[in-house]
């Protein structure tokens, strides 16, 4: 790609997008979007209000009947057309995601694939929609099971991945009949309108997706919304927990994913050029803005000092610039404020006693000086008691813990807090397996550093990094967007009659 950044674009107004259209905002609030490269503000999204949000609500439970109604495959062909339009316009969906968030384009070329392949499931729904059936349960009475949509849905979603996670609710939401909400993050609000136009273009009814701009006061709306049957979370763990218990309290289905500190544990027969450039591109990818991050090296025996030498030589080195640059290896964070707070992590850990051994503080990027840059910074000598071990700080920051055998490496990773990802590289297979079983996490690597589950199968993690009973996308999907029916039934022969006072039992 290698595009310089347009820096005399005009600030755009960033709309809602409600029954089929883009609906301006009516509430009087907004909120700044910047380029993070350049720091200019570049748009100015519309926050709504809670008539806004009605409106929205409206819209879709009016759509919700003829849509739940529409077979399966007609459902499934919708998809599929969707998924031939995000292919077409996946360059497109990257470049959004990079203006507005940072990340390099290649890292938002595969955000947009990962997010795509959640299309191609929901495209099997007839298949997976299927229930089950018995017959003769007792004479002449025959007993199936059926899933059905839940209602009006909506999704809050982060501004780590725009495009990725609302596709990792919606395809199966509206595979399965329901209507949905998105409430995108008002950091990047841009490519939730994009996908929004090609849901319309793909033939999806008005009225069935529907996005609603907004800060708090939308997710408020949302989840004490009457109307609102289920809500589905991505964030950080303190939200999270407010979103499931809130949401919970007014009798809506919540899946609510939290925050992580994922740990890639060090072998000593570790291949360590193998392990260094996993750490590298999972600790400072995205520029460790992702949730399946690496942000703890848990360095086993004698394997530390040339584990922390090559991340050094390899912190030091990475190519820091404008998301747009072929070249760009990581690119800003997201704003300023986000900016701060990392730098504030980094600042703690020093004055905790850890050892900063690269200092990505200050970066200055040539011809991008007002950009949200920091460089890869790396802690080693962590102890577990220190802010920067126990606390998620979504940066390019990786801390690197020194312990002397693999047992006191799975009880680190067990005792945490969080229970999102983790990973072991290792040569030896028992004990990759008994990292695997015994490890309180949701999702286990082994010698690949951020094992995100393909969408036939299901994301989440463990402990306070994930608040509800259903993981995302996949089968568990399937089933957190539908709720099962069974039927019993009997056709009369009028050889029976009487009134029966026991219960009912199959004869």
């Amino acid at each position: 790609m290698n595009k310089p950044l347009d820096r005399d674009l005009q600030v755009r107004d960033i709309p809602h997008f409600v029954n089929g259209r883009e609906v301006p905002g009516t509430s009087g609030r907004a909120s700044d979007v910047f380029n993070p490269a350049t720091g200019q503000v570049t748009g100015r999204v519309a926050l709504a209000s809670e008539a806004e949000v009605d409106a929205a609500v409206q819209a879709a439970k009016a759509a919700f009947p003829a849509w739940a109604a529409t077979p399966p495959l007609k459902r499934a062909r919708i998809l599929f057309k969707l998924k031939e339009l995000i292919e077409r316009d996946s360059d497109a969906l990257a470049a959004a995601i990079t203006a507005e968030h940072g990340k390099v384009f290649s890292d938002a070329k595969g955000e947009v694939t990962r997010g795509l392949e959640v299309v191609e499931f929901a495209c099997g729904i007839p298949q997976l929609l299927k229930g089950e059936y018995t017959e003769q349960i007792g004479t002449g009475i025959d007993s199936w099971s059926v899933r059905q949509a839940l209602g009006v849905c909506a999704g809050i979603t982060p501004f780590n991945f725009p495009v990725m996670v609302p596709m990792w609710m919606f395809p199966v939401a509206l595979a399965t009949g329901n209507t949905f909400i998105l409430k995108p993050s008002e950091r990047d609000p841009t490519a939730s309108l994009m996908m929004a136009a090609l849901l319309k273009e793909a033939g999806l009814p008005d009225g069935v997706f529907n996005v609603v701009q907004g800060d708090k006061a939308a997710v408020d709306a949302l989840l004490h919304h009457p109307d609102v049957a289920a809500i589905s979370f991505v964030g950080s763990t303190p939200i999270a927990k407010y979103i499931y218990e809130t949401g919970a309290k007014h009798g809506k289905r919540v899946q609510a994913l939290g925050g992580a500190k994922n740990h890639l544990v060090v072998m000593p027969d570790a291949d360590l050029n193998q392990a260094v450039d996993a750490l590298v591109g999972a600790a400072y990818g995205s520029a460790g803005e992702r949730c399946m991050a690496i942000s703890v090296a848990v360095a086993v025996g004698n394997v530390a000092d040339k584990l922390v030498e090559k991340l050094s030589e390899r912190a030091r080195t990475l190519k820091i610039t404008q998301g747009m640059d072929d070249a760009a290896e990581m690119g800003p964070l997201v704003t300023k404020v986000h900016l701060d707070k990392v730098t504030g992590y980094v600042k703690q850990g020093e004055a905790e006693g850890a050892k900063l051994v690269v200092d990505g503080r200050g970066l200055k990027v040539p011809g991008h000086e007002d950009g949200f840059f920091i460089g890869g910074c790396l802690f080693d000598n962590v102890k577990t008691d220190m802010t920067i071990y126990r606390e998620e700080i979504f940066g390019p920051v990786l801390s690197v813990v020194r312990v002397p055998d693999f047992e006191t490496a799975l009880q680190l990773v067990n005792d945490h807090a969080f229970g999102n990802g983790t990973s072991i590289f290792t040569r030896d297979g028992d004990s990759a397996r008994e990292f695997a079983m015994r490890c309180q996490i949701g999702m286990v690597g082994i010698n690949v550093p951020i094992p995100v589950p393909m969408a036939f199968h299901s994301f989440g993690g463990w402990k306070q990094s994930l608040f509800g009973d259903h993981h995302m996308y996949g089968p568990e999907g399937v089933r957190f967007f539908t709720r099962m029916k069974t039927i019993t039934s009997r056709w009369p022969t009028g050889i029976r009659a009487g009134a029966d006072f026991m219960m009912p039992t199959m004869k």
